[in-house]
């Protein structure tokens, strides 16, 4: 015998109704079922709603009384066929409706509405649903659960009368029909025979407690989802179905805000051993999640994360707690007899402060009897007044395995912080099935995403990507990132997500990822932005694993790097201003990053995707010490000077550069040195040098005159320099030396300059626009290391960022 209750959702429409109708069914061929129904979805509010209005003395509570009549008639019209049963069934569900028509008429005329009446009119609900629905299956008998489910009356709430409740289930059912039909919910005191219930949720319950009479085979719930999720899908896209929990494990995630099934329904199965299948009404062939006492190969310490919003936090604390036994018996026994729910408790090691949770709403009422119940130690100053901290959430990890598996609140606290996500309150009981945890309301969302994807119950690794800066280089960067995203979930298990993309003038913002396909046409249709909203924007989103990649050259977004750093938002940079700004600035910034758990990265600063910066932090970090650096890092002035000769003047050099892309739309910028100074100040801060811009000896090849004026009139005096280029080119050439735009930092002091290189120089034979590096350390004094490559170009630089991104999410 199995019993099969289903949910509001499952009984709500036509196509969920006959689903139901088709479920019981083919269960009803195998073995007898008992079936259990809620009302229809959304009733149950209708009817409270409804009933508020009447005691208001409002007359809107007759269009909202034919409202839920028109609904029920409509739904029998539509799926009762035979004409003779479609009659018998609006006759009963008409004597039904007039009878709460009744009363709520009483309710309107007399302005009361007492716990009583409230659970008299609520009743209707599952009575009218399920005389629906045994109509609806032929041959199913209705039973009136107020006749067997039975309850008491204890400190104001009406609880299960277990025994008695037993024994009339058991005579009910003593003759068990192929189906039977049962409204959930409802029940009646076993002292005055009034109609009470067993509380939102509460079909569920009804359940429970009829298969564990009845020692059934299994109880299945049925209800609008696959079963129980690794976490909130309306919040987590990657959660997914949990295949099997433990009746411990969904007993903490139910009691944490999973409302997959009423928290009480687990009891009267569990101690009978009886296992719950949660299944979907909408997709039943999937196989849900099965609820048992033993899980064979269980091996995942996590199964699941909860959470409640809506939380609030009292302290109760004072000196004179230290010691004091039986404060917390106080404490618990005064919210007991107001009804008052705690969901967590923490209490500090020294006993003068202990905090408990309860729901927002019940705040005010609680502090209310706490500071009455501690009137006389507040008054003479041994207690502090309560209040209340509002605007919170709990959240719960759960699993039978975390007491096996060490480390797992290290790593949760861990992961949180980096997110910067501060913990305010935390429990973890003895049998450390669950640890549960309050934040803030509004890190809910981010608090989620991070665990559920630290602690691996997402199928992916995510980072979410702001990029800005659409030019060559991010243009190249968002195209290897749409090229590669599929590879990357499929070999690496990493889902880049781009939820921002900006351009100078224009950003738009999509936290499910935009699509990258036609981003240019969204930016052109998207509202304009600057830095300052860009910034807002991004700290607002407050998404988890954010990281902001700028790929401009703008002095404006790289003063957001601190911001970014602060909120805990990594940040990959192209962008060579803020590692080259005040050396002041650019430790704070790499200080930053270290105690927030967050990454600062900025290697294609230097030589685009060569691993120069990498490399000089591999050998620090090992202990060597970096002695002297020389090194060609303008790709655009080694192509000029490698191409530069008889037949191809410097100004043709240039011009070359500039149309071949390897120089800026502006060439004195290269032509200036400002480039490769910047870069030399990176690499001697790096090697662990106090270096600024200005401490760099500088020796330029183009006399000043020409960074003056416009660009228009820089293409006209450049041909003025050829000569003179030409006359010392011929007198380096027999000479058998090359130029060379050399950088060099020798114990921190640099400089830069235009240099002869000889034959026997790893320099002279340096082809291109390619880059290289000389590290002589105390390691590599005899033989300096030499890194060398293409150091220049959009998709190189593209690939660089993208491999700083990459670092990231292996970490």
């Amino acid at each position: 015998m199995k019993v099969l209750k289903f949910g509001g959702t499952s009984v709500g429409s036509v196509k969920s109704i006959l689903s139901l109708k088709k479920i019981v069914e083919k269960e009803a061929k195998r073995q007898p079922v008992i079936v259990v129904v809620s009302a229809l979805g959304g009733i149950t509010d209708k009817l409270l709603s409804t009933a508020q209005l009447a005691l208001k003395h409002d007359n809107l509570w007759r269009r909202e009384y034919s409202a839920m009549v028109d609904r029920h008639h409509t739904l029998i019209d539509t799926i009762i066929t035979d004409p003779q049963n479609r009659e018998d069934l609006f006759n009963t569900v008409d004597a039904l409706f007039e009878q709460l028509k009744s009363i709520y008429f009483g309710v309107y005329l007399i302005h009361d509405l007492s716990a009583k009446t409230r659970n008299a009119i609520v009743s209707y609900g599952e009575r009218l649903s399920s005389q629906i629905v045994a109509t609806l299956i032929r041959g199913a008998k209705w039973f009136d659960s107020r006749k067997f489910i039975k309850t008491v009356r204890r400190n104001d709430k009406s609880m299960i009368d277990q025994q008695l409740t037993t024994h009339l289930i058991l005579e009910t059912f003593k003759d068990l029909p192929r189906i039977s039909l049962v409204p959930g919910f409802i029940s009646k005191d076993r002292d005055t025979d009034e109609t009470t219930n067993l509380g939102r949720g509460g079909s569920d319950y009804t359940a429970a407690i009829i298969a564990g009479a009845l020692n059934a085979e299994v109880l299945e719930i049925w209800t609008d989802v696959n079963g129980f999720m690794t976490a909130d899908p309306k919040v987590i896209k990657t959660a997914y179905t949990i295949n099997e929990l433990n009746y411990v494990e969904a007993m903490e995630l139910c009691n944490f805000g999973a409302k997959v099934i009423y928290p009480p329904t687990i009891y009267p199965v569990c101690i009978k051993n009886i296992p719950i299948k949660v299944k979907n009404t909408f997709n039943p062939n999937n196989p849900g999640t099965i609820i048992k006492s033993k899980i064979e190969d269980d091996n995942k310490p996590i199964k699941g994360i909860s959470s409640i919003s809506g939380t609030a936090l009292i302290t109760v604390s004072g000196l004179s707690m230290v010691g004091v036994i039986g404060v917390n018996r106080r404490i618990f026994t005064a919210l007991a007899n107001r009804g008052i729910s705690v969901f967590m408790v923490s209490q500090a090691s020294s006993e003068n402060s202990t905090s408990i949770g309860v729901r927002e709403e019940d705040a005010p009422e609680a502090v209310e009897v706490l500071n009455k119940e501690f009137y006389a130690e507040i008054s003479d100053g041994r207690m502090f007044q309560m209040h209340a901290e509002c605007g919170l959430a709990t959240i719960a990890i759960v699993g039978e395995n975390m007491k096996h598996t060490p480390g797992i609140a290290g790593k949760l606290f861990g992961t949180l912080g980096r997110s910067g996500i501060s913990v305010i309150a935390c429990a973890q009981g003895a049998s450390e099935t669950n640890i549960s945890f309050v934040v803030k309301g509004e890190y809910l969302r981010k608090s989620l995403n991070v665990l559920h994807d630290s602690f691996f119950l997402s199928e992916y690794k995510e980072l979410n990507l702001f990029i800005c800066g659409v030019g060559t280089v991010g243009g190249k960067l968002i195209e290897q990132i749409k090229d590669q995203y599929d590879a990357l979930k499929e070999h690496s298990r990493l889902k880049l997500t781009v939820v921002g993309i900006a351009s100078s003038h224009n950003a738009i913002f999509n936290r499910d990822g935009v699509d990258l396909s036609n981003f240019r046409e969204q930016l052109k249709a998207s509202l304009p932005s600057d830095p300052e909203k860009l910034r807002d924007k991004i700290i607002g989103m407050n998404i988890f694993n954010a990281v902001f990649v700028d790929c401009t050259a703008s002095k404006e977004i790289a003063d957001l790097y601190q911001t970014f750093l602060e909120h805990n938002i990594s940040v990959v940079a192209a962008n060579k201003i803020a590692a080259s700004d005040q050396y002041d600035k650019y430790i704070k910034l790499k200080e930053t990053a270290l105690t927030k758990g967050v990454k600062f990265r900025f290697e294609t600063n230097v030589g685009a995707g060569l691993p120069i910066i990498g490399t000089i932090n591999d050998l620090r970090n090992s202990g060597d010490k970096i002695l002297k650096i020389e090194a060609v890092l303008s790709g655009t002035l080694n192509f000029i000077f490698n191409e530069i000769s008889e037949k191809m003047p410097f100004s043709e050099t240039v011009k070359k550069a500039k149309e071949e892309g390897y120089s800026e739309p502006d060439p004195r910028v290269d032509l200036s040195g400002v480039d490769v100074i910047r870069k030399l100040v990176i690499l001697a801060r790096e090697a662990g040098y106090r270096v600024e811009q200005a401490d760099v000896e500088k020796h330029f090849f183009i006399p000043q005159d020409y960074f003056n004026g416009s660009l228009e009139d820089f293409w006209k005096k450049l041909p003025d320099l050829d000569a003179g280029f030409e006359k010392k080119r011929e007198l380096l050439e027999k000479e058998g030396k090359r130029w060379r735009f050399v950088a060099s930092m020798v114990g921190g002091k640099t400089s830069v300059g235009l240099k002869s290189i000889s034959k026997n120089h790893p320099f002279y034979n340096l082809e291109g626009s390619n880059n290289i590096v000389l590290l002589t350390t105390e390691r590599y004094k005899e033989y300096p290391m030499l890194i060398q490559g293409y150091g220049a170009g959009a998709s190189v630089t593209a690939a660089g960022v993208f491999a700083n991104v990459m670092s990231i999410a292996n970490i």
